[in-house]
């Protein structure tokens, strides 16, 4: 494993230490905001519906999947290196470190 994979690695699994920790249905107004990030989720560890072949979490096929999503803090997602909207392929984030 590279030092750039490893690095995603601890990126998405910080997130998903972070989120399993608040609730995820905090509204915009209390401050816990969040937001659909997709590509940054593990195998078998995204939030919800990753595209055709699946039916909801933990259906995603392998790491970084484009079309998965995990909730995340709003504002966070562009620096682990996901992305707002779906996109093709699996490539390791790149995470901008400005979280």
């Amino acid at each position: 494993m590279n030092s750039s994979t490893t690095l995603a690695a601890a990126a998405a699994t910080l997130a998903a230490a972070a989120l399993a920790a608040s609730p995820a249905s905090a509204g915009e107004g209390s401050g816990n905001a969040k937001e659909k990030c997709y590509g940054v989720a593990l195998k078998g560890q995204n939030d919800c519906k990753a595209g055709p072949g699946t039916s909801c979490a933990g259906t995603s096929t392998v790491d970084y999947q484009g079309n998965a999503w995990k909730l995340v803090k709003k504002g966070s997602c562009i620096a682990m290196g996901g992305t707002l909207q779906p996109h093709a392929g699996n490539a390791a984030p790149k995470p901008t470190g400005n979280m």
